[in-house]
């Protein structure tokens, strides 16, 4: 499988002013606004999201993906790698010569879960992949489009972890480990993963 993220957050969704005020009151200093500085904050929240919503699964600021297969893993559903799915936008077949078919919206639904969303055929199956060939998945994920609308418990987690990210930027000993705060804010929304993922479709 090949995930690819098509778009990213926009600057003026991260909550650079939170983390700045998380920082101050960590501190008990008031960190300097400017441009320079901003653009450091951004990059630590970024890195921040990146890890949280690789340990969950979970897509903090809502944006689009692409997600390309080999072959259904199971042709009566497939499941989505990211969630919460918002829209799935497109199901293509594309042939071994470059080919691309579209899979009309009538032929399959989107099954909106919260741990593992996945696409059901409707009625028969999924579409045969030809040899060679892949199948294509465009979709929509993320809990909203601003910073208000992530779960209260990830976003204190994101804030956290970026805090730490911006007091260890001089460390040269890089640590690898969550802090046990940020793991602990987490746990709820870590997928279960049974069976290599085939136990839950």
């Amino acid at each position: 499988m090949i995930l690819v993220e098509e778009t990213t957050p926009a600057e003026a969704a991260l909550p650079v002013a939170e983390l700045r005020a998380h920082l101050r009151l960590g501190s008990g200093f008031e960190l300097p606004a400017s441009v320079e500085e901003d653009r450091a904050l951004s990059g630590f929240l970024r890195a921040a999201m990146a890890t949280i919503e690789g340990r969950t699964g979970k897509v903090l600021l809502r944006r689009s993906y692409r997600m390309v297969l080999e072959d259904w893993r199971d042709d009566q559903g497939q499941a989505l790698p990211m969630a919460p799915v918002s829209a799935v936008t497109a199901v293509e077949i594309e042939a071994a010569d470059g080919t691309i078919r579209a899979v009309p919206a009538g032929r399959w639904v989107l099954m909106a879960d919260s741990m593992r969303p996945l696409i059901r055929p409707r009625g028969g199956a999924l579409p045969a992949v030809p040899e060679g060939g892949s199948a294509v998945v465009r979709f929509d994920a993320g809990f909203a489009k601003s910073w208000p609308g992530v779960p209260a418990d990830l976003a204190q987690a994101v804030l956290m972890l970026a805090a730490r990210y911006y007091e260890d930027r001089s460390d040269d000993g890089a640590r690898h480990a969550l802090p046990m705060g940020v793991s602990a804010l987490i746990e709820r929304w870590r997928a279960v993963r049974v069976l290599a993922g085939r136990g839950a479709r």
